[in-house]
């Protein structure tokens, strides 16, 4: 199909483009940006005025609860909940029920996905078998099959034997680890930021030092077997500065956050909300406005959705009862959105974070539009607030901090491969 998108403010972050202007699509691809290619002749034309034309938006954390947890959401309906908040493409954590430890599982996952022609799925596999920490995956024969990095998770590596055996073999071929900081043992029991709100609340705490001493142990065992490694949603201002100073000496490492943690602190959680557990736990105010700041600057790579739908049932229950997790996709741009305008960025500089930055770190085509690449686009409205209720939701997981809260920016349009997939 050929689409004329015309009258978008066309923003794309990775070419420095901003600037009304038309948008042309033919064979799944950008054929040109401005003026049309020669004889082109368009299937569709969509009237863009008072929208953004940007990249389709690359999610480096949402799950799609299949295989095993389809009682918690199907990826029918994940999948339709990506679109509807303009991500074209997601990375896909390994813990299902079996986890992504096996290359039958990964393909059949992303024949699924391919079959309802939505966001591309980009499975991330287990590092370990079955996330027990106990034996390495078979990372050649998972990446052959369609896996883009290895990840644990929320699934400890209580050996270090076997962590660094997991780098070692992945910095030899090739692959990139993934992995989220947090000691197992310092953690333990907890479900708060340990500060005065789980005090006052009684809640088991998780000091920040058990993702600094996590982080202490990752960066040298990258800096000695040479690993390239993701750090998966950084909670803590501590984090961050130990992250920077890797950069710094020149590791191989990346880093994300994720987009609630850019609004809310522990003390969002003081009425034992349970739409506010979620994993990292919601750290102090002094903590979100670091990484909010490392957003800013570059130190943190990228922003993701931390997607995690949650059924009814596991969250009507005592705040340390509950399950952690709150859904994430179509809150996703506003979310951005708003931390951008508060930051005072450019706009082109918000979506970088979570367009051509986080596909830099996924390590795959995306998040542009330059002539030539993947027509992946994403069309909303800058201005357009809405409410977010369970109503307005296309995840079957309905659990967000947000509910019943005003945001600002709405996607009209999600085009992936050059086919118009929202609305459907």
């Amino acid at each position: 199909m050929k689409i004329d998108i015309r009258n978008a403010r066309v923003v794309d972050p990775a070419t420095g483009r901003d600037e009304p202007a038309s948008l042309f699509i033919a064979d799944g691809r950008i054929a040109a940006v401005g003026a049309a290619p020669d004889g082109f002749r368009p299937d569709r034309t969509i009237d863009a005025a008072g929208l953004v034309a940007c990249p389709g938006l690359v999610d480096l954390s949402a799950r799609l609860r299949e295989p095993g947890f389809e009682y918690r959401a199907t990826l029918e309906s994940e999948m339709r909940a990506a679109v509807a908040g303009g991500v074209t493409s997601l990375a896909c954590p390994p813990d299902t029920d079996p986890p992504l430890d096996e290359p039958g599982l990964v393909e059949m996952l992303k024949r699924r996905a391919g079959s309802l022609s939505g966001s591309r799925v980009y499975p991330l596999g287990a590092l370990t078998l079955g996330l027990k920490g106990e034996k390495i995956a078979e990372m050649g024969e998972l990446a052959e099959a369609g896996c883009v990095a290895f990840f644990q998770a929320d699934a400890p590596v209580t050996d270090l034997n076997v962590l660094l055996q997991a780098m070692s073999y992945a910095a030899t071929f090739g692959h990139a680890v993934w992995l989220r900081p947090q000691d197992v043992h310092l953690a333990h029991g907890g479900v708060a930021h340990d500060g005065e709100v789980a005090t006052r609340l009684g809640l088991p705490p998780i000091p920040e030092v058990a993702e600094t001493v996590a982080l202490h142990t990752i960066l040298e065992l990258a800096e000695a077997t040479g690993a390239r490694v993701h750090l998966a949603r950084l909670s803590t201002a501590r984090g961050v500065a130990l992250v920077a100073a890797a950069k710094a000496r020149g590791l191989a490492v990346t880093c994300d956050v994720g987009v609630h943690h850019l609004h809310l602190c522990d003390r969002d959680a003081a009425d034992f909300n349970t739409h506010m557990f979620l994993v990292p736990p919601l750290r102090s105010p002094s903590d979100r406005d670091a990484l909010r700041r490392a957003l800013a600057n570059g130190t943190i790579d990228a922003v993701c959705s931390d997607h995690t739908p949650v059924d009814d049932d596991a969250k009507l229950v005592p705040f340390g009862e509950a399950e952690p997790g709150a859904t994430g996709l179509e809150v996703f741009l506003p979310l951005l959105l708003k931390w951008g305008e508060e930051m005072k960025l450019p706009l082109a500089a918000t979506l970088a974070a979570a367009t051509s930055r986080a596909a830099a770190v996924l390590g795959v085509e995306g998040g542009t539009l330059a002539p030539g690449s993947a027509a992946d686009v994403c069309l909303f409205d800058p201005q357009r607030p809405w409410i977010v209720t369970r109503e307005a939701l296309a995840s079957q997981g309905r659990n967000s901090p947000f509910l019943g809260l005003e945001l600002t920016g709405r996607v009209v349009t999600t085009i992936v491969d050059g086919r118009i997939v929202y609305p459907g």
